[in-house]
């Protein structure tokens, strides 16, 4: 099956590595941490619903600095009219991009018809996606899964990609397995069906004018990039987190970027003046630094820095003073062995 494309010419970020959208993790803190490690990794925020950027705090929703650029605001909703004015704020907040959660498969979300549940609903995402691209001139782009259970064929998955296709849409984000709605948490969402890398690979071949990046299960540099050989770029999540110097070697080997990468020693060092900052303006320390405890793992100190950042930092009278502590003691572990990986 293959539509032709609609005539489009939006320029946007590169997709070839993505860092996912997390609740309560890919916050303006994580983002701007990653982005001290890596240079050209298309960031996400997290999903923030329609009703939270129409009428809640927009400085909060929607704040971010010029460093975590290029960045990607993410958006749960399934009204037309609201999505497209939170695209048009989107824009002019300077996000580089706005995403579409079709994914999401928590009770919460379905509840307010958002996330996984809208794969059902094919028309409705392509009303939202054509609202929404009439609002903006940004890049708008839909993340999905495979199927949900009731639509898990493959027929259905291309039915779906048809319709937003049709409405605007060239750029899909396809989470690898289907979404189970009923019984299953967000977490057993993300383990328990199984991965299938095979169905995106195919949907990339039958809409081979379309950008299809694949997500889901993605741990390893040689198997993301290994992906590149069929499909338009990785979307990688946890694995970003729980071991964020991972993206040290994104900027080379996914963008044939030379330039030096930062030691994780130069990225703490990089790191401190933003702390400050946000100490200064009232913010607490562990805002910041429960982003970073993977940033040693697997090497001689990890535990300590980890357990001193998560447990200690909250008893001790000054934060800074132990972090600068960590700093120095880290320091004296990492040399001569800190180098990309």
């Amino acid at each position: 099956m293959s539509l032709q494309p609609p005539t489009l010419h939006r320029p946007g970020p590169s997709r070839r590595f993505c860092v996912a959208p997390m609740m309560d993790w890919t916050d303006r803190h994580c983002r701007f941490f990653l982005r001290l490690i890596s240079r050209q990794a298309l960031l996400y925020s997290e999903m923030v619903t329609t009703g939270a950027v129409i009428h809640g705090d927009r400085t909060r929703f929607l704040g971010h600095s010029p460093q975590e650029q290029p960045l990607a605001l993410q958006l749960g909703g399934s009204n037309p009219a609201e999505l497209a004015t939170c695209a048009a704020l989107a824009e002019q907040a300077g996000y580089a991009e706005v995403n579409l959660n079709v994914g999401c498969p928590s009770d919460r979300v379905q509840n307010n018809m958002i996330g996984a549940c809208l794969m059902g609903h094919p028309a409705l995402v392509a009303d939202c996606v054509k609202a929404m691209l009439e609002a903006c001139s940004i890049p708008v782009t839909v993340k999905h899964r495979i199927g949900i259970n009731g639509r898990d064929s493959y027929d259905e998955l291309c039915d779906f990609v048809g319709q937003v296709h049709e409405a605007g849409c060239d750029t899909f984000i396809v989470h690898a397995r289907i979404a189970i709605l009923e019984g299953l948490s967000p977490k057993e969402n993300r383990e328990i069906p199984p991965l299938r890398y095979e169905v995106v690979r195919q949907l990339k071949a039958d809409f081979p004018q379309l950008e299809i990046i694949l997500n889901g299960g993605l741990a390893s540099l040689d198997q993301m990039q290994a992906q590149l050989d069929c499909l338009d770029g990785v979307m990688v999540g946890r694995e970003a987190y729980h071991n964020p110097y991972l993206l040290a070697e994104v900027d080379r080997r996914f963008y044939a970027d030379e330039q030096p990468v930062r030691s994780r020693i130069e990225v703490l060092e990089a790191l401190r003046p933003y702390i400050v900052a946000h100490l200064e303006q009232g913010g607490l320390m562990n805002h910041v630094t429960r982003h970073i405890l993977g940033l040693f793992q697997g090497l001689p100190g990890a535990r300590h820095f980890r357990r001193q950042l998560s447990s200690e930092i909250h008893r001790c009278e000054d934060p800074l003073a132990l972090y600068d502590e960590l700093l120095s003691d880290m320091t004296r572990r990492m040399q001569p062995r800190d180098c990309p990986v």
